[in-house]
């Protein structure tokens, strides 16, 4: 069942899409998962849009698309393994050869690591290949892309994703996107900052602490602390840290979230590497809350810099940005996102990118091939009906007159 459908303006050219969405989360998700909330968004907003929208992935059916679920159960537990990678890339390969058998399709979006190694045979079908890219443009994600080339068409989160890596196959720039709606906003704040996020290093909670301590200000932090990594980090940085004044909320479910988020003064986001976007900027905007942050990836790109948060340079600078955001205005948060992070933005410049991708397609000597293939079957087939129209007989009654002459 899904949910209500955002107001785009219905195309009057409609494409038929497959969403691949990885297996670990439901989307959309109901704790942990930004990339199944930004599937989520779009799959409803394009079905609003007026395409055929099929989600492929796992859990339960929560969008406006019609769901295939390859797996039995999302798969949480598994997350970072290289077993649900492969056998998802292989489940959802077989579904969307179905999709394209039975009723045709005109692209693939894949929101998954493995799941772009199947763009080939799906080209070589005549549908193309979009693909975000959802995390950093690093050494092994750059390889990975880089092998690939052609065969997939490549969106980034942001400018500075891009920047990164400016000889990969991208096709588009499209910020990442919510629902206002269903975010809560409150001009009242209360008095503490919010840590929401991984437990890990690059995230870097521990400088939310030292600088909520220098500051005088209490702390909650918020966020999934599952994986080794994770594990190893807060009991070495942020557990010896810890004061009575600080609160460690734990993994904050959708309800929590929004409750936290429209509650704090801020939400400090002290990343030490380079974010390629980073959703709880713009939830935290969206519910009237100002973001505190280090300069890193995509910050400058979605905070505006005294308007809707302040973006330090160096951690020194925190405590003060902490005093001094007290002075923002709630409503400039949510208008900033409103303006530049609603989801009929995510749905138009997907829409785009696909129709560039299917013109790319028709226009590459695939699918040039591709087209000659349909259009030499067609004119085969017409030549035959026109030789039964003439001669009464098919081709096996042509041989059989052929041998009876003999």
């Amino acid at each position: 069942m899904g949910r209500d459908s955002s107001h785009s303006p219905r195309t009057a050219d409609p494409l038929r899409i497959a969403l691949v969405a990885p297996p670990y989360f439901d989307v959309p998700p109901s704790a942990y998962g930004g990339v199944e909330a930004v599937v989520a968004d779009l799959a409803d907003a394009l079905v609003a849009r007026g395409h055929r929208v099929t989600l492929v992935g796992a859990g339960r059916d929560g969008t406006a698309a019609r769901f295939v679920p390859v797996w039995d159960r999302t798969v949480p537990e598994r997350l970072g393994e290289p077993f649900p990678e492969v056998m998802h890339a292989l489940a959802t390969r077989r579904a969307v050869e179905d999709l394209i058998r039975t009723e045709g399709l005109d692209v693939v979006h894949d929101h998954t690591l493995s799941g772009p190694l199947n763009a080939a045979g799906y080209a070589a079908a005549g549908v193309p290949t979009v693909v975000t890219v959802h995390g950093p443009v690093d050494d092994d994600l750059g390889r990975l892309y880089r092998g690939l080339g052609q065969d997939v068409h490549l969106v980034a989160i942001s400018d500075r994703q891009r920047e990164l890596a400016p000889d990969l196959n991208w096709t588009a720039t499209v910020h990442n996107a919510l629902r206002l709606a269903d975010w809560p906003f409150q001009r009242q704040k209360e008095d503490y900052a919010l840590f929401l996020g991984r437990f890990h290093p690059q995230k870097a909670p521990h400088l939310a602490l030292e600088a909520a301590h220098a500051a005088g200000l209490p702390l909650v932090l918020a966020g999934k602390c599952a994986e080794p990594i994770e594990k190893e980090y807060f009991e070495r940085e942020v557990r010896p840290r810890l004061t009575e004044r600080d609160h460690v909320f734990g993994v904050a479910d959708a309800t929590a979230k929004r409750e936290l988020l429209r509650k704090a003064r801020c939400l400090l986001f002290p990343i030490r590497w380079e974010e390629p976007f980073g959703m709880v900027m713009i939830e935290a905007m969206a519910c009237g809350t100002p973001v505190v942050a280090l300069r890193a990836g995509a910050v400058p790109e979605v905070v505006a810099h005294g308007v809707t948060g302040l973006v330090c340079d160096d951690p020194g600078e925190l405590p003060r940005a902490l005093a001094d955001v007290r002075d923002l205005d709630p409503d400039a948060c949510r208008a900033h996102v409103a303006a530049h992070f609603d989801v009929d933005n995510l749905a138009a410049g997907y829409e785009a990118a696909f129709r560039k991708a299917v013109q790319a397609h028709r226009m590459s000597p695939a699918g040039s091939l591709d087209l000659l293939r349909r259009d030499y079957a067609a004119l085969d087939s017409a030549l035959d009906d026109t030789a039964l129209d003439h001669t009464g007989l098919d081709h096996t009654g042509l041989e059989a007159a052929s041998g009876d002459r003999a």
